[in-house]
């Protein structure tokens, strides 16, 4: 069985990409290494097959469909704090249209899609199941809600079997954003002083790449048919403050101050962001997967990780 996995050079596909071709399958990659690298793929390489391309391309969509039988989109804009709301809508909503539209024309009918728990906005309930209401309140979270309603109508209207990957925070080595790069970044420049976002409570959930992963290859697998909404998460949450402090462990140093810039909206970090987030995994435990890591876990591992890559001096 032949794949393709769009935005396979960045930093979740890449991981993917290595698992499903570990797990016996022909893997075609495609991506236009604006974010993506081919240093993620260098051990992978010369495996898989590569398509340098524009998922928002009619013409460089159908040249990476053919042959395929299912597609993992995890093509996308990443920046999920304000931005420009025209970037989301043509590199997540336009582009997702035009992926489906391409499978649609190619009787592909099989796709898994990195949805985003930011789906749900500020939920009402903690840990936040599936059926929760969906309320995004950043421009991001909505075009991903768009993305999942465009999956599930071609799903009830042609056929095609989708699956929706609402993510906590995914963590790891090969990761070019988020708030632990962001501290060692910091930590860096300043070894005394570390700037946090917001009042220091924010409190989510994180989650390790291969926890991430396997989630994602295991509801494919057995999701049947229609369109299946699963939250892919830790068992826990932690706050920010936290995040900071295992940050500082795992750089050995000592007696930092931490300046919390107070954030907005009720100490938010910006405009949009889920101040507290943790997912109820209930649905794909019942289904036998669960994650190997904590939240702790995984933001000691990923900090371990990212300061190997990105060194301390």
């Amino acid at each position: 069985m032949k794949v393709l996995v769009t935005g396979g050079a960045g930093f979740i596909g890449s991981f993917l990409a290595e698992k499903l071709l570990q797990k016996g399958f022909e893997v075609k990659i495609l991506d236009n290494f604006s974010t993506g690298t081919l240093k993620n793929l260098s051990h992978i390489q010369d495996q898989v097959e590569i398509v340098r391309g524009d998922i928002r391309s009619p013409q460089d969509l159908e040249k990476a469909i053919n042959g395929v039988d299912a597609v993992f989109h995890f093509a996308a804009n990443p920046e999920v704090r304000i931005g420009d709301p025209g970037e989301h809508f043509e590199h997540n909503i336009l582009a997702t249209y035009l992926l489906l539209e391409t499978m649609r024309k190619k009787n592909v009918k099989d796709i898994v899609f990195a949805s985003s728990s930011t789906v749900y906005g500020d939920a009402q309930k903690l840990p936040t199941p599936e059926d929760s209401a969906l309320k995004p309140i950043s421009v991001y979270g909505a075009s991903k809600l768009a993305c999942e309603s465009l999956i599930s109508s071609y799903a009830h209207t042609y056929g095609f079997k989708g699956v929706a990957l609402r993510y906590a925070n995914v963590v790891g080595p090969r990761a070019t954003r988020g708030v632990i790069k962001d501290f060692i970044l910091k930590l860096k420049a300043n070894p005394r002083e570390l700037e946090i976002l917001g009042d220091g409570t924010q409190t989510k959930s994180y989650i390790w790449i291969d926890d991430a992963v396997d989630a994602t290859i295991f509801a494919w697998e057995r999701t049947i048919e229609g369109f299946e909404p699963y939250n892919v998460g830790s068992i826990d949450a932690i706050s920010v403050k936290e995040v900071a402090d295992i940050v500082v462990e795992v750089m050995g140093l000592r007696d930092v101050s931490y300046r919390f810039t107070g954030g907005v909206m009720g100490g938010r970090g910006w405009v949009g962001d889920v101040k507290y987030m943790h997912l109820d995994i209930a649905k794909l435990q019942r289904m036998g997967w669960s994650p190997k890591y904590s939240s702790r876990e995984a933001v000691r591992k990923a900090a371990m990780s990212l300061v190997r890559e990105i060194g301390t001096k």
